[in-house]
Formats: structure tokens, sequence, C-alpha cells
């Protein structure tokens, strides 16, 4: 990723904007047993307070990095129920990156989040609906399928 990934000006930018980013070797004791990091890149989202968010493991492009990173942001507001916070994050994903590995999941948790919002679950149905046209072999549409039957 050093090559490719994180000399790419639109990761820079991102990763300077959102985050306070700490690189260490995976081997480098203590941090990697307190994180579990066994292999590198392993890039995890973490809270101020140290708490896991997301993780990836393994090489990311510039056009599926931002989007994981996104999504890391998105999942730290949605665990933490800020909700709208969460919502933007995982629209701005759709918006720029609905193609990447990350989209699936964003469109998931944004219907749990619109329904977490207003206890309707008509948001869910529609997420479910809205995964198996956009992504009808993905996990989280078999995750969300229970969704079709409200």
């Amino acid at each position: 990723m050093d090559a490719v990934t994180y000399p790419e000006s639109k990761v820079v930018s991102f990763i300077e904007e959102n985050f306070i980013p700490l690189r260490l070797g995976f081997d480098s004791k203590p941090y990697s047993d307190t994180f579990n990091v066994k292999w590198t890149p392993t890039i995890i989202t973490l809270s101020p307070e140290a708490q896991e968010h997301h993780r990836t493991v393994g090489f990311l492009g510039p056009e599926e990095l931002i989007p994981s990173l996104l999504l890391g942001l998105g999942k730290y507001a949605f665990e933490n129920d800020r909700f709208a916070e969460a919502l933007a994050r995982f629209e701005q994903l759709g918006a720029g990156y609905g193609i990447s590995d990350s989209a699936p999941e964003a469109v998931f948790l944004s219907g749990v989040c619109r329904y977490k919002q207003s206890h309707d679950p008509k948001p869910l149905k529609e997420a479910y609906e809205k995964l198996s046209v956009a992504f009808p072999d993905s996990e989280w549409t078999k995750r969300a399928y229970p969704y079709c039957l409200l």
C-alpha cells in the first residue's frame, strides 16, 4: 500500500481530514497483542477510547481504502447511537463509491439506522430491496433477507 495507495493525493487528504493515523508493525508489542494484529496491512478504525469499530486485513487500493474508511467512520457513529452522522457517512460512501466492496454493508446499516431513528420497519425492507437489486450475491443481502418479510 506504500507504493500504490498511501501516496494517492485523495487518500492523503481523506486521512488527514478524518483520522489520526498511527502506523505500527504487526509485531509491535504490546499493541499487536492488544489489538490482535496478526498480519499487515491491518487497518483498524478505533474510537478515541481505543474501541474497535472496523477492521480490514490485506491490501486495499485507493478505490477501496477510502470507502472502507468511510464505513469505519459510519460504524463508529452508528455504534455510538449517532444515527444521523452514521447515515451521512454511509450516504457519502454510496454516492462516491457505490460499487465498492464496502457499499453493501453501508446499505444494510443505513436501513438499520433509519429503523433505529423511526422504529418503522419500512427502511429495513427498503434496504433489503436495494441490496437484492444492486448486490444480489452479497453476504449483506443474505443477512437482510428476513427484512423482505416485513
